[in-house]
């Protein structure tokens, strides 16, 4: 086999914005890239190190490390305390469909917000997202019902989200792309830390304060740091307009919704969310998928997604979609590898904290252990995959290796998804995926932000990132149809004597009493979760197969000290079409049509 790795383009002046064609009598005739041009991104990198400053990064930087740290701590415990919350509701059996409604309001609002941070600007967009957190949190603490709950949880969703893609457009900003994946891996690295110290404040809390407080805290622990980062952002800003730097334009209401692509989230939102909500709520229904209106809500999802490609393509200003994206070969299969990835990942996790609870009798702290093992390898194997790629500048078979070692330990988790299984087989198999994750996450992150220039940095972070939370969306709707479709049935298989009143207090809560069952219920019991859960991994088997296949046509582009390699990406031979060429021949050569 060949390099794999993809040769640098040859030198072209960075005026020339062409890609070079050939009519039938040979003469040479140039296409206008309709990409921004990156001929002044020199000069506006030299405002940008003159706006920021040594200590004003060293603060950014400082803040940005005080977020993620808050950020985790709030992820990992709000993650503990949803499940307490939707039992005390008795309606754990929606945690799926939650999870689900959540993760596509996360998925579809992250290009909007990434467009209002180039809007309005990444200090007051942070401040909003701030007061979205806020606001959740005390509607959840004093929520009543789980309806009140869904909709703090909601909101929750959506400053989370924005905090999010805010935190890693800052990182991007300020980074060129031979370090980017190493300041992701090092400034992620409280996560390793941060699981462990929830899983004693989640026991603490649930055993004192309960779990409204462990929520309600944050109220006053978020907003004195995020401070930390509005500061240096506002101040950051305020220089760039000192010295020149372009003013943003002044929007009416007409064009700042044109500008955020009002038409294209709601065809991108409502579409997505009627595909993947009949998904989990099917299960629920009285007859199931014979239920008329679940494959009518699944068919106008469907429309509405075509709709989008058109919308997008021929009448959208500023596309929250741009399908010139879609040429990019590369950009696409990191999308199909994170989608997959993530997808894999949360079918298999979204009832796992649950399963422990139950069929292992795990106390909520040592389920929040195993919960998080993953997550903390992830932030290692990150941090050594950054590293790796700052001093080889390539990063391809780093990805090869993340992509086997999760079909791997998907194949191993299929065999450990039992009630006899040991405590050690189940910390080391979520150390194995948690290693692979790290690699894929880090790699195809980095991957959407060098092949675009620094004008559609924001937007494509915001793909990227939205593609990732679109596979937890459908991974969670996976597992909440598996759940609510096959639990009750393995109860009958295992325990068909076991009455209907004891199948709804397992099939709804984890604080089901084991009083209530003789020794072999609770094994029967035991056994159809074991079944549920294994089904759950099986389909997260076949879906890590995908990225195996699809990373052997990502190309390896060698990183460097500058912001981006979109010169790279466009140039050279491989934007070349030659003569007689056409069709699949040119894809399989350059990787575009």
């Amino acid at each position: 086999m060949g390099d794999s790795k993809a040769a640098l383009p040859t030198e072209q002046p960075a005026a020339a914005n062409t890609t070079q064609t050939h009519d039938k009598g040979g003469t040479a005739t140039f296409d206008v890239d309709d990409r921004p041009s990156t001929e002044s991104e020199g000069e506006q990198d030299h405002l940008r190190d003159q706006a920021w400053g040594r200590e004003t990064k060293v603060f950014i930087w400082i803040g940005m490390a005080l977020m993620w740290t808050i950020f985790e701590l709030d992820n990992t415990t709000v993650y503990n305390y949803q499940n307490y919350a939707t039992s005390e509701f008795e309606s754990i059996s929606y945690l799926g469909t939650l999870t689900t409604a959540g993760t596509i309001l996360s998925a579809v609002l992250k290009p909007p917000i990434a467009k209002l941070s180039d809007v309005i600007g990444r200090a007051e967009t942070y401040a909003i997202t701030v007061i979205l957190y806020i606001l959740s949190y005390i509607l959840a603490s004093s929520s009543h019902a789980f309806d009140q709950y869904s909709a703090s949880y909601i909101i929750y969703c959506v400053g989370q989200t924005g905090m999010q893609i805010l935190n890693q457009i800052i990182v991007a900003d300020i980074t060129n792309s031979r370090t980017r994946g190493l300041a992701n891996g090092l400034i992620n690295l409280p996560f390793m830390i941060i699981p462990w110290i929830a899983a004693f404040i989640v026991d603490s809390a649930l055993v004192t304060v309960g779990w409204r407080w462990g929520i309600g805290m944050f109220a006053l622990i978020l907003p004195a740091c995020a401070s930390a980062v509005i500061v240096p952002l506002a101040l950051f800003q305020r220089r760039m307009a000192r010295l020149g730097a372009p003013a943003r334009p002044s929007l009416n209401v007409r064009s700042f919704f044109s500008h955020i692509d009002i038409i294209g989230v709601v065809l991108l939102a409502g579409g997505f969310a009627c595909v993947l909500l009949p998904l989990s709520l099917a299960g629920n229904a009285p007859s199931r998928w014979s239920t008329p209106w679940i494959p009518t809500l699944i068919a106008v999802g469907i429309i509405m997604l075509s709709a989008l490609l058109y919308y997008e393509g021929k009448v959208a200003a500023h596309p929250v979609l741009p399908l010139r994206f879609l040429r990019n070969t590369t950009l696409v299969l990191a999308w199909v590898i994170g989608t997959t990835d993530s997808f894999a990942f949360s079918a298999t996790h979204t009832y796992m904290y649950a399963w422990v609870v139950v069929v292992h009798d795990y106390s909520p702290r040592n389920a929040t252990f195993l919960t998080f093992t993953a997550g903390c390898m992830q932030v290692l194997s990150g941090a050594l995959c950054g590293l790796l790629m700052y001093r080889t500048r390539r990063y391809k078979w780093l990805l090869v290796t993340g992509v086997c070692v999760r079909l791997v330990g998907y194949g191993a988790m299929l065999r450990l998804r039992g009630s006899a299984n040991s405590t050690a087989e189940l910390f080391a198999v979520q150390l194995l995926q948690g290693f692979g994750s790290g690699i894929i996450l880090t790699i195809v992150l980095v991957v959407a932000q060098i092949v675009v220039v620094r004008a559609e940095l924001a937007q494509s972070t915001a793909l990227m990132l939205q593609f990732i939370y679109l596979g937890n969306a459908l991974g969670s709707a996976v597992a909440g149809a598996i759940y609510t479709g096959l639990f009750r049935d393995r109860i009958a298989r295992h325990a068909p004597n076991l009455a209907s009143a004891q199948v709804d207090a397992v099939y709804n809560t984890i604080a089901a009493s084991e009083d209530v069952f003789s020794p072999e219920e609770v094994v029967a019991v035991n056994n159809a979760y074991s079944d549920v859960l294994r089904y759950m991994t099986l389909v997260a088997l076949v879906a890590s197969a995908i990225p195996v296949i699809c990373v052997w046509w990502v190309k390896d582009y060698r990183l460097s000290e500058r912001h981006n390699l979109a010169d790279e990406v466009r140039k050279g031979d491989d934007a070349v079409v030659r003569e007689g060429e056409r069709g699949w021949k040119r894809w399989w050569r350059t990787g575009k049509w």
